[in-house]
């Protein structure tokens, strides 16, 4: 297993956990949006993409307010 694909799973994981504490924001939409960002993302290929990718999942993770 790469580096970048584990830490991607690491930071889906993270998501998924913030997204079950949420309290002002509709849970739903923010468990479907980011199980649709990372689906979308799957095959990607090129590991600048990749490293792009991961980087906004980080910076929305830093968030207080996500929406």
């Amino acid at each position: 297993m790469n580096h970048q694909y584990s830490k991607a799973l690491s930071l889906y994981r993270a998501l998924i956990r913030k997204g079950h504490t949420l309290r002002l924001t509709d849970k739903d939409f923010y468990l479907k949006r980011v199980r649709k960002e990372f689906e979308k993302n799957r095959n990607l290929a090129d590991e600048a993409q990749i490293q792009k990718c991961i980087e906004k999942g980080e910076e929305l993770m830093k968030r207080d307010n996500i929406m």
